[in-house]
Protein backbone atom coordinates (compact mmCIF):
# COMPACT_ATOMS: atom_id res chain seq x y z
CA UNK A 1 0.00 0.00 0.00
CA UNK A 2 1.82 3.47 -0.89
CA UNK A 3 2.10 6.08 1.96
CA UNK A 4 0.76 9.32 1.96
CA UNK A 5 4.75 10.05 2.11
CA UNK A 6 5.21 8.37 -0.61
CA UNK A 7 2.43 10.09 -2.85
CA UNK A 8 3.70 13.40 -1.83
CA UNK A 9 7.65 12.15 -2.64
CA UNK A 10 5.88 10.94 -6.35
CA UNK A 11 4.00 14.52 -7.00
CA UNK A 12 7.28 15.81 -6.22
CA UNK A 13 8.85 13.84 -8.83
CA UNK A 14 6.45 14.99 -11.38
CA UNK A 15 5.70 18.51 -10.27
CA UNK A 16 9.23 20.55 -8.96
CA UNK A 17 11.76 21.99 -11.32
CA UNK A 18 14.81 19.84 -12.19
CA UNK A 19 16.84 21.89 -9.76
CA UNK A 20 14.77 21.28 -7.02
CA UNK A 21 15.65 19.25 -4.02
CA UNK A 22 13.65 16.38 -3.97
CA UNK A 23 12.65 15.10 -0.16
CA UNK A 24 13.21 11.33 -1.56
CA UNK A 25 16.91 12.37 -2.82
CA UNK A 26 18.12 14.23 0.45
CA UNK A 27 21.83 13.24 1.71
CA UNK A 28 19.53 12.07 5.23
CA UNK A 29 20.49 12.78 8.23
CA UNK A 30 23.44 12.01 10.75
CA UNK A 31 21.46 9.39 12.13
CA UNK A 32 19.60 7.24 10.56
CA UNK A 33 15.95 7.12 11.46
CA UNK A 34 12.71 4.93 10.33
CA UNK A 35 10.74 6.78 7.34
CA UNK A 36 6.78 8.31 8.04
CA UNK A 37 4.13 7.35 6.86
CA UNK A 38 2.76 10.57 6.50
CA UNK A 39 5.80 13.29 6.06
CA UNK A 40 8.44 13.93 4.25
CA UNK A 41 11.69 14.03 5.78
CA UNK A 42 11.34 17.85 4.84
CA UNK A 43 8.00 18.31 6.62
CA UNK A 44 9.55 16.31 9.59
CA UNK A 45 12.39 18.90 9.93
CA UNK A 46 10.11 21.70 9.93
CA UNK A 47 7.41 20.27 12.36
CA UNK A 48 10.31 19.06 15.20
CA UNK A 49 11.54 23.33 14.58
CA UNK A 50 8.28 24.17 15.28
CA UNK A 51 8.10 22.24 18.64
CA UNK A 52 11.08 22.74 19.59
CA UNK A 53 11.90 25.47 23.05
CA UNK A 54 14.35 27.64 20.55
CA UNK A 55 11.79 28.44 17.99
CA UNK A 56 9.03 29.24 20.83
CA UNK A 57 11.64 31.88 22.89
CA UNK A 58 11.86 33.44 19.53
CA UNK A 59 8.50 35.25 20.63
CA UNK A 60 10.47 37.10 23.32
CA UNK A 61 13.87 37.95 21.67
CA UNK A 62 14.45 41.19 19.83
CA UNK A 63 14.43 42.33 16.33
CA UNK A 64 15.78 45.92 16.52
CA UNK A 65 14.41 47.89 18.92
CA UNK A 66 15.16 46.99 22.61
CA UNK A 67 12.09 46.23 24.67
CA UNK A 68 9.96 48.06 22.72
CA UNK A 69 6.26 49.92 24.10
CA UNK A 70 3.47 48.62 22.22
CA UNK A 71 2.16 45.25 20.62
CA UNK A 72 2.89 45.93 16.66
CA UNK A 73 6.56 46.01 16.49
CA UNK A 74 8.44 42.90 14.93
CA UNK A 75 10.24 40.35 17.44
CA UNK A 76 12.41 37.34 16.05
CA UNK A 77 9.22 35.11 15.94
CA UNK A 78 7.23 37.50 13.38
CA UNK A 79 10.82 38.17 11.52
CA UNK A 80 11.28 34.41 10.89
CA UNK A 81 7.64 33.97 10.39
CA UNK A 82 8.04 36.68 7.19
CA UNK A 83 11.24 34.96 5.82
CA UNK A 84 9.00 31.48 5.73
CA UNK A 85 6.31 33.41 4.19
CA UNK A 86 8.73 35.01 1.23
CA UNK A 87 10.75 32.00 0.87
CA UNK A 88 7.16 29.99 0.29
CA UNK A 89 6.15 32.05 -1.92
CA UNK A 90 9.28 32.40 -4.07
CA UNK A 91 9.95 28.43 -3.66
CA UNK A 92 6.57 27.70 -5.02
CA UNK A 93 6.54 30.23 -7.98
CA UNK A 94 9.74 28.72 -9.20
CA UNK A 95 8.77 25.42 -8.70
CA UNK A 96 11.23 24.50 -6.14
CA UNK A 97 10.84 21.90 -2.82
CA UNK A 98 8.50 24.28 -0.99
CA UNK A 99 8.93 21.94 2.37
CA UNK A 100 12.47 22.58 2.20
CA UNK A 101 12.35 26.75 2.13
CA UNK A 102 9.97 26.43 4.92
CA UNK A 103 12.14 24.64 7.47
CA UNK A 104 15.52 26.47 6.69
CA UNK A 105 13.59 29.90 7.41
CA UNK A 106 12.06 28.82 10.93
CA UNK A 107 15.39 26.99 11.61
CA UNK A 108 17.57 30.09 10.40
CA UNK A 109 17.44 32.15 13.90
CA UNK A 110 17.02 29.98 16.33
CA UNK A 111 20.07 30.53 17.70
CA UNK A 112 20.09 34.78 18.06
CA UNK A 113 21.08 36.12 21.42
CA UNK A 114 18.96 37.97 23.46
CA UNK A 115 19.12 42.00 22.65
CA UNK A 116 19.69 41.41 18.78
CA UNK A 117 22.99 41.71 17.01
CA UNK A 118 24.40 43.59 20.10
CA UNK A 119 24.60 39.98 22.01
CA UNK A 120 26.67 38.58 19.22
CA UNK A 121 29.06 41.52 20.15
CA UNK A 122 29.27 41.14 23.65
CA UNK A 123 29.48 37.06 23.44
CA UNK A 124 32.39 37.35 20.90
CA UNK A 125 35.24 38.61 23.19
CA UNK A 126 34.90 36.08 25.69
CA UNK A 127 34.78 32.99 23.38
CA UNK A 128 37.87 34.38 21.35
CA UNK A 129 36.22 34.19 17.96
CA UNK A 130 33.25 36.03 16.21
CA UNK A 131 29.79 35.10 17.57
CA UNK A 132 27.98 33.66 14.43
CA UNK A 133 24.11 33.41 15.00
CA UNK A 134 24.28 30.44 11.70
CA UNK A 135 26.86 28.45 13.59
CA UNK A 136 24.76 28.97 16.99
CA UNK A 137 21.57 28.03 15.22
CA UNK A 138 22.99 24.52 13.66
CA UNK A 139 24.50 23.95 17.03
CA UNK A 140 21.15 24.50 18.89
CA UNK A 141 19.53 21.83 15.89
CA UNK A 142 22.19 19.50 16.74
CA UNK A 143 23.03 19.25 20.31
CA UNK A 144 21.38 21.92 22.37
CA UNK A 145 17.67 20.65 21.73
CA UNK A 146 15.40 16.99 22.52
CA UNK A 147 17.38 16.92 25.93
CA UNK A 148 20.94 17.62 24.35
CA UNK A 149 19.75 14.67 21.89
CA UNK A 150 19.43 17.15 18.79
CA UNK A 151 17.03 17.60 16.78
CA UNK A 152 18.50 15.11 13.83
CA UNK A 153 17.62 17.26 10.56
CA UNK A 154 18.39 16.64 7.18
CA UNK A 155 22.01 17.96 5.37
CA UNK A 156 20.17 20.46 3.62
CA UNK A 157 18.31 21.59 5.91
CA UNK A 158 21.22 22.14 8.49
CA UNK A 159 23.31 23.46 5.76
CA UNK A 160 20.62 25.90 4.29
CA UNK A 161 20.35 26.96 8.96
CA UNK A 162 24.15 28.19 8.57
CA UNK A 163 24.48 29.45 5.52
CA UNK A 164 21.80 31.62 5.22
CA UNK A 165 24.07 35.01 6.14
CA UNK A 166 25.61 36.44 3.47
CA UNK A 167 28.99 36.40 5.14
CA UNK A 168 28.91 32.25 5.23
CA UNK A 169 29.36 30.47 2.07
CA UNK A 170 26.61 30.22 -0.77
CA UNK A 171 24.05 27.30 0.26
CA UNK A 172 24.02 23.94 -1.23
CA UNK A 173 20.52 24.09 -2.28
CA UNK A 174 18.32 26.87 -4.03
CA UNK A 175 15.53 26.62 -1.48
CA UNK A 176 18.13 27.46 0.90
CA UNK A 177 19.47 30.28 -1.86
CA UNK A 178 15.94 31.81 -1.57
CA UNK A 179 16.18 31.47 2.17
CA UNK A 180 19.42 34.06 2.34
CA UNK A 181 17.10 36.61 -0.15
CA UNK A 182 14.08 36.29 1.81
CA UNK A 183 15.99 36.89 4.99
CA UNK A 184 17.31 40.09 3.83
CA UNK A 185 13.87 41.08 1.79
CA UNK A 186 12.13 40.56 5.13
CA UNK A 187 14.41 42.37 7.61
CA UNK A 188 15.42 45.39 5.56
CA UNK A 189 11.44 46.06 4.95
CA UNK A 190 9.39 45.48 8.34
CA UNK A 191 12.50 47.50 9.98
CA UNK A 192 12.00 50.54 8.03
CA UNK A 193 7.88 49.46 9.00
CA UNK A 194 8.99 49.57 12.62
CA UNK A 195 11.55 52.72 12.27
CA UNK A 196 8.78 54.81 11.24
CA UNK A 197 6.41 53.53 14.01
CA UNK A 198 8.75 54.45 16.50
CA UNK A 199 9.46 57.90 14.78
CA UNK A 200 13.03 57.34 14.08
CA UNK A 201 12.99 58.07 10.79
CA UNK A 202 10.14 59.12 8.32
CA UNK A 203 9.62 57.50 4.75
CA UNK A 204 10.35 60.88 3.16
CA UNK A 205 13.97 60.58 4.36
CA UNK A 206 14.06 56.92 2.46
CA UNK A 207 16.73 57.29 -0.52
CA UNK A 208 14.68 58.11 -3.67
CA UNK A 209 17.04 55.90 -5.55
CA UNK A 210 15.71 52.79 -3.86
CA UNK A 211 12.25 53.88 -3.73
CA UNK A 212 11.99 54.55 -7.25
CA UNK A 213 12.98 51.21 -8.14
CA UNK A 214 10.87 49.38 -5.47
CA UNK A 215 7.77 51.46 -4.27
CA UNK A 216 6.77 53.40 -1.82
CA UNK A 217 4.96 51.50 0.97
CA UNK A 218 5.98 48.25 2.40
CA UNK A 219 3.97 46.05 0.31
CA UNK A 220 4.84 47.65 -2.89
CA UNK A 221 8.48 47.09 -1.87
CA UNK A 222 8.03 43.55 -1.03
CA UNK A 223 6.07 42.53 -3.52
CA UNK A 224 8.73 44.04 -5.94
CA UNK A 225 11.78 42.65 -4.82
CA UNK A 226 9.71 38.53 -4.39
CA UNK A 227 8.29 39.11 -7.92
CA UNK A 228 12.09 40.11 -8.95
CA UNK A 229 13.37 37.70 -7.48
CA UNK A 230 11.23 35.03 -9.17
CA UNK A 231 11.55 36.62 -12.27
CA UNK A 232 15.24 36.76 -12.39
CA UNK A 233 15.72 33.21 -11.55
CA UNK A 234 13.17 32.10 -13.81
CA UNK A 235 15.13 29.64 -16.18
CA UNK A 236 18.24 30.74 -14.13
CA UNK A 237 21.25 28.71 -12.62
CA UNK A 238 21.39 30.24 -9.89
CA UNK A 239 18.47 32.56 -7.82
CA UNK A 240 19.06 36.07 -8.07
CA UNK A 241 17.98 39.91 -8.50
CA UNK A 242 18.67 41.75 -11.45
CA UNK A 243 21.47 43.91 -10.61
CA UNK A 244 18.91 47.10 -10.45
CA UNK A 245 16.88 45.64 -8.14
CA UNK A 246 19.75 43.90 -6.05
CA UNK A 247 21.67 47.60 -5.80
CA UNK A 248 18.19 48.98 -5.01
CA UNK A 249 17.87 46.95 -1.61
CA UNK A 250 21.43 47.58 -0.64
CA UNK A 251 20.86 51.36 -0.62
CA UNK A 252 18.04 50.67 1.72
CA UNK A 253 19.81 48.11 3.53
CA UNK A 254 22.85 50.52 3.76
CA UNK A 255 20.64 53.45 4.65
CA UNK A 256 19.35 51.16 7.51
CA UNK A 257 22.79 50.59 9.02
CA UNK A 258 23.37 54.35 8.87
CA UNK A 259 20.39 55.66 9.87
CA UNK A 260 18.10 53.21 12.38
CA UNK A 261 20.81 50.23 13.61
CA UNK A 262 24.13 52.60 14.35
CA UNK A 263 22.59 55.53 15.16
CA UNK A 264 24.01 57.67 17.51
CA UNK A 265 21.09 58.00 19.79
CA UNK A 266 20.16 54.35 20.37
CA UNK A 267 24.23 53.98 21.50
CA UNK A 268 23.59 54.92 25.05
CA UNK A 269 20.96 51.61 25.37
CA UNK A 270 23.12 49.60 23.19
CA UNK A 271 25.77 49.93 25.33
CA UNK A 272 23.64 48.85 28.80
CA UNK A 273 22.82 45.82 26.62
CA UNK A 274 26.58 45.12 25.52
CA UNK A 275 27.23 45.26 29.20
CA UNK A 276 24.44 43.32 30.64
CA UNK A 277 25.54 39.91 28.84
CA UNK A 278 29.14 40.20 29.47
CA UNK A 279 28.15 40.84 33.00
CA UNK A 280 26.04 37.68 33.20
CA UNK A 281 29.19 35.93 31.20
CA UNK A 282 31.82 36.57 33.44
CA UNK A 283 28.88 35.56 36.28
CA UNK A 284 28.26 32.37 35.10
CA UNK A 285 32.04 31.35 33.84
CA UNK A 286 33.24 31.73 37.46
CA UNK A 287 30.10 30.24 38.79
CA UNK A 288 29.24 27.03 36.20
CA UNK A 289 27.31 25.13 38.63
CA UNK A 290 24.72 27.55 37.64
CA UNK A 291 24.48 26.80 34.14
CA UNK A 292 21.62 24.37 33.72
CA UNK A 293 22.85 20.49 33.06
CA UNK A 294 21.23 20.44 29.67
CA UNK A 295 24.07 23.11 28.23
CA UNK A 296 26.90 21.04 30.61
CA UNK A 297 26.40 17.70 28.38
CA UNK A 298 27.02 19.77 24.84
CA UNK A 299 30.08 19.43 23.23
CA UNK A 300 33.15 22.40 23.43
CA UNK A 301 34.93 24.47 26.60
CA UNK A 302 33.26 25.95 29.36
CA UNK A 303 33.03 29.40 27.60
CA UNK A 304 31.55 27.82 24.52
CA UNK A 305 28.93 25.91 27.24
CA UNK A 306 28.29 29.31 29.08
CA UNK A 307 27.31 30.81 25.53
CA UNK A 308 25.06 28.02 24.78
CA UNK A 309 23.02 28.64 27.92
CA UNK A 310 22.97 32.88 27.41
CA UNK A 311 22.35 32.72 23.92
CA UNK A 312 19.44 30.77 24.37
CA UNK A 313 18.30 32.96 26.78
CA UNK A 314 15.05 35.90 25.96
CA UNK A 315 15.68 39.64 26.89
CA UNK A 316 13.52 39.34 29.25
CA UNK A 317 14.73 36.25 31.05
CA UNK A 318 18.36 37.83 30.94
CA UNK A 319 16.86 41.09 32.26
CA UNK A 320 15.15 39.03 35.44
CA UNK A 321 19.10 37.22 35.87
CA UNK A 322 20.48 40.59 35.70
CA UNK A 323 18.22 41.75 38.19
CA UNK A 324 18.47 38.51 40.45
CA UNK A 325 22.50 38.36 40.12
CA UNK A 326 22.87 42.23 40.30
CA UNK A 327 20.62 44.57 42.02
CA UNK A 328 19.81 44.74 45.71
CA UNK A 329 16.66 42.56 46.36
CA UNK A 330 15.21 44.27 49.23
CA UNK A 331 15.44 43.52 53.41
CA UNK A 332 13.28 40.73 53.98
CA UNK A 333 11.83 42.50 57.40
CA UNK A 334 10.23 40.43 60.39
Amino acid sequence: MVTPRERTEEIERQTLSDRASRAAESKGRERDEPQDDLRTVYQRDRDRIVHSKAFRRLRHKTQVFLAPEGDHYRVRLTHTLDVSQIARTAARALRLNEDLAEAISLGHDLGHTPFGHLGEQALAPYLGRPFRHSEQSLRVVDYLEAGGHGLNLTWEVRDGIVNHPWSMPLPSTPEAQIVRFADRIAYVNHDIDDAIRAGVLSADELPRSAIEVLGSSHSERVDTLVAGLVRASEGSAEIQLSPRTFTALDRLRDFMFAQVYLREGAREEQEKAIELVRSLFAHYLEHPEEVPPEYHSAPGDLPTRVADYIAGMTDRYALRAYERLFLPQGWLLD
